[in-house]
């Protein structure tokens, strides 16, 4: 789906309260001549909500959770704009058409279905929701390809692959290498990773992001859900994605192509750089954001990531060579892994270890429609909450 450049684009933000649409919506405060806001949505921060709602003026917004509704409409009763309560509402507003690009910013499962309906009817995708390609790759991109829908990345590392294969021959790609800053636990031992805590998780050395994907940095496992993720974007097979430790976070990921030539996208680490890029392109649009200098990082180093230490890594390989719905499987299992961890009911190293004995325990398809990704969530969700309650796991 091409957009007219110069033109001035209407967004759909799903998740504007969060990280990555807190500044998807500075994007758009400073360009206002670029942006406009046709719908935000949030789960439960109404407040913050209701504070963009008054600021961007957008035609509709949305809150999960039906119990602020009431507290929105009153807040939003002398303003044009229209309020949406619940889980379905989210979904719907995608397929409104004031909107020419849908962020989806949403965090783990929630964001799948707007995923699919999104590209069912057609829109322009900008997706920070790795996990709709984690649970439903096969799924959404043929939708996509059948509707005439376009999904440009907005993670850092998809989007610097994207941005090295412009104008390139996908033919022509050998391997591609997704870059991590190693987390808070880089360099860290097994008896360091058995006491740490919900703090030492949390203190991430360069990225400011949400819990859940904070904690799937330190565990790897924001890594293993890239991985499945390119694997669908960009048509590559699980020998061509190799990840590698920069702890500089710097270079955002690399490209290596037939002929040994090798292409690097680089940057600051400030997510307002790939979700610019998301909403400009094909246009990059002048910004003030800082400027990478060499001089401020003299050394760039490179290491291989410690899979036996971060076993989410290797796991999430083996889902994706299983194929079907175990990567739902390990999707899921993850988000009440990490849930659990964050609640103080689960060690760090449990994490891993409730999803290990999720994929073993759950029923494999191979060829999963809708419905049974739906099925397949719920039921691993349940295993894993039982598998933690009755302490089933163990490292």
């Amino acid at each position: 789906m091409a957009l007219e450049t110069g033109l001035k684009k209407q967004l759909t933000i799903l998740g504007s309260t969060g990280s990555i649409g807190i500044q998807a919506l500075e994007v758009v405060r400073n360009h206002p001549e670029r942006f406009g806001v046709e719908v935000l949505t949030a789960q439960n921060s109404w407040d913050l909500l209701l504070k963009q709602a008054i600021e961007f003026q957008p035609n509709a917004v949305v809150i999960g959770n039906p119990d602020y509704y009431s507290r929105l409409c009153d807040g939003l009763e002398k303003y044009p704009v229209k309020v949406f309560a619940g889980e379905d509402a989210i979904s719907q507003v995608v397929d409104m058409e004031g909107a020419d690009i849908i962020l989806n910013a949403l965090v783990g499962y929630a964001g799948m279905i707007p995923t699919y309906t999104a590209v069912s009817a057609g829109k322009r995708v900008a997706l920070a929701n790795k996990e709709s390609l984690v649970i439903a790759g096969e799924l959404i991109m043929t939708e996509a390809a059948k509707n005439g829908a376009f999904i440009i990345p907005v993670d850092s590392e998809h989007s610097a692959i994207f941005q090295c294969l412009v104008g390139e021959d996908p033919r022509s790609v050998e391997k591609i290498y997704l870059t991590a800053s190693g987390g808070p636990f880089r360099g860290k031992n097994r008896n360091e990773l058995e006491i740490a805590t919900i703090d030492d998780a949390l203190n991430h050395p360069n990225w400011k992001m949400g819990d859940k994907i904070t904690i799937d940095s330190a565990t790897m496992m924001n890594k293993g859900l890239e991985v499945i993720e390119a694997h669908w974007l960009f048509g590559l097979t699980p020998e061509q994605i190799e990840i590698i430790v920069h702890p500089q976070s710097v270079i955002h990921s690399i490209v290596q192509f037939t002929d040994g030539s090798m292409k690097a996208q680089m940057g600051v680490p400030d997510m307002r750089l790939p979700i610019l890029f998301a909403l400009g392109f094909p246009e990059r649009i002048p910004t003030d954001i800082n400027r990478l200098s060499f001089l401020e990082y003299p050394l760039l180093t490179f290491e291989q990531p410690d899979r036996e230490l971060f076993r989410n890594l290797p796991l999430a390989y083996q889902a994706l060579e299983v194929g079907g719905n175990a990567p739902c499987i390990l999707n899921a299992a993850n988000e009440i892994a990490v849930q659990a961890f964050l609640e103080r009911r689960l060690p760090f190293l449990g994490i891993p270890a409730v999803i290990e004995k999720c994929l073993e325990m759950m029923p494999h398809i191979q060829k999963p429609g809708l419905e049974d990704y739906i099925t397949t969530h719920h039921q691993t969700t349940e295993k894993a909450n039982q598998i933690i309650s009755e302490q089933l796991w163990k490292y």
